[in-house]
């Protein structure tokens, strides 16, 4: 008789094999028809997961189906590993995005933001010049920016301090912005350029405003990793029980079997 167990487990990997197909395939387009370096550095991440859903519903399927307890073995040996990780993962992203916040200024559209007051780890990465090259390489491809010029550029000082904007997108708030070089000591001041590609993307502030960006998505992504290791235990616990299943059933002569 098959087992409940066995076919939760069959259905379930074989969605995910399902899955796993078009997220290959988004991987190796992005590989061949990546317009930026950005597209293209989301191509192996994004195949390598691809490929590691296939193998592994390849192997909870067979397991469950077919009842291979080396297979099913396999299977939830891998499982349990995601939920350590996802797990650890989930606890050092509350951690590294307890600290830091935009400051509220007064009179003003937008936040401005320090990159002092983020977690150490998340400035390493940030200001890595390597990784910030990139970032910024993201950012001006991106075109966060884009709308600076038609929508800005004619307002007044103090209309364009009203809106809110990026620490990319404007030089920051204590070097009073005239139009005009100013005498702040701040590095950010000077790193100011109206080019386009420029504006402030080598700014700290620019940095800054991407760590808090990081630090709410962070956020949210830990939220739901909590609901997806809720889901990931049942299915573990669903595993372990066509497990023991299978070993039940083939401990048994075929003529025992019901």
């Amino acid at each position: 008789m098959f087992r409940l167990s066995n076919n939760l487990i069959g259905i379930l990997n074989f969605i995910t094999f399902l899955l796993s197909i078009p997220i290959i395939w988004a991987g190796v387009w992005l590989r061949n028809n990546g317009s930026s370096e950005c597209e293209r550095f989301l191509d192996t991440p994004v195949i390598v997961i691809g490929v590691f859903l296939l193998l592994v519903s390849v192997a909870g399927l067979v397991g469950a189906c077919c009842k291979n307890s080396c297979l099913l073995w396999i299977y939830l040996v891998v499982m349990f590993l995601l939920i350590v990780l996802l797990f650890c993962f989930t606890i050092f992203a509350f951690v590294v995005t307890n600290k830091g916040a935009g400051q509220v200024l007064s009179g003003r559209g937008y936040k401005e933001y320090k990159l002092g007051d983020y977690s150490n780890w998340l400035q390493k990465r940030v200001t890595s010049g390597k990784n910030w090259n990139k970032i910024r390489s993201c950012l001006v491809d991106g075109k966060v920016c884009s709308k600076f010029n038609e929508t800005y550029l004619s307002d007044t000082v103090e209309q364009f301090y009203t809106e809110r904007q990026s620490g990319c997108c404007k030089p920051s708030d204590e070097c009073g912005y005239t139009y005009t070089i100013t005498n702040s000591s701040n590095p950010d001041c000077a790193a100011w350029d109206n080019q386009p590609d420029v504006l402030c993307f080598n700014c700290n502030s620019c940095k800054a405003g991407l760590l808090d960006n990081l630090k709410r998505d962070w956020k949210r992504v830990a939220i739901v990793n909590i609901v997806f290791l809720i889901f990931l235990i049942i299915v573990y616990s669903v595993g372990c029980c066509a497990f023991r299943n299978n070993r039940r059933d083939n401990s048994y002569p075929a003529g025992w079997k019901a």
